[in-house]
């Protein structure tokens, strides 16, 4: 029977990755509360800056910042969706407990893959670097690569030159674009292509099918900002500057 979606990995499958993805975002929306809002500091100089400059009221730019929170932690979540449709097509899995994002069954290929091309420090490349480079060294037969979902081009070829001041080569470790490596471990040239025409189609289907068995408590950081406001008195950016501040000198007078 034909896929009705793409065709190099199951219909069951894509759900099942698009059921896990939906997931993480609901797990995101529900832990935006106001003490993961405050975790990292919140900057309220920078967001003074924002609601003058760009003319924005204080309550659609608190929303704003949440709402960039949880796209924070979604990116992530991306990166995972992709390893887990490469680990539905045929001879392949994925595993990134074991070290590896995506091997061949057969020991033929190994991935290591990062959602965006810029998303690693020259440490951080350096050491992947010497990961794939292990596993091309323990592996005689296997070809490693760097993969980038999204990379400035389309490309497949040999990782070397200076890394971190270092100079690097191995004669099986690749870095690849995200169109690449879906062609390469499809044998289709367009896998990527027909994956990002389907997935309206596919999403809309999965929601159909989950309804609206998941409560989402989305955002409720703001609620309880809003609820602080009403007792205090201040603005919400003044209560956000007071509740992370407030041991700071003259900031106690908010």
């Amino acid at each position: 029977m034909k896929n009705k979606y793409v065709n190099f990995i199951s219909d069951d499958h894509l759900l099942d990755c698009i059921g896990n993805l939906h997931k993480a975002y609901l797990k995101a929306k529900n832990n935006i509360t106001k003490k993961n809002f405050y975790s990292n500091k919140v900057d309220t100089i920078k967001l003074t800056f924002d609601a003058k400059f760009n003319d924005i009221d204080e309550e659609s730019l608190i929303q704003s910042e949440i709402l960039r929170q949880i796209d924070k932690s979604i990116n992530n979540s991306i990166g995972t969706f992709h390893e887990q449709i490469f680990g539905g097509i045929k001879g392949y899995q994925a595993d990134n407990l074991s070290g590896y994002d995506i091997k061949a069954k057969d020991d033929t290929l190994f991935a290591d893959i990062k959602n965006k091309h810029n998303t690693m420090n020259s440490s951080a490349a350096e050491a992947l670097f010497q990961k794939l480079a292990r596993y091309a060294n323990d592996y005689k037969k296997a070809k490693c690569y760097w993969v980038q979902i999204l990379a400035k081009s389309s490309f497949c070829e040999l990782w070397s030159g200076d890394i971190n001041g270092k100079e690097y080569s191995h004669s099986r470790v690749y870095k690849i674009s995200g169109d690449q490596f879906y062609a390469l471990l499809s044998g289709q040239d367009d896998a990527m292509f027909q994956l990002y025409r389907m997935l309206p189609v596919a999403i809309k289907d999965y929601l159909k099918s989950a309804g609206k068995s998941e409560a989402i408590a989305e955002n409720s950081a703001l609620d309880e900002l809003k609820s602080g406001i009403k007792k205090s008195k201040r603005s919400i950016l003044d209560q956000i500057t007071f509740e992370n501040y407030s041991y700071y000198l003259g900031f106690d007078k908010l």
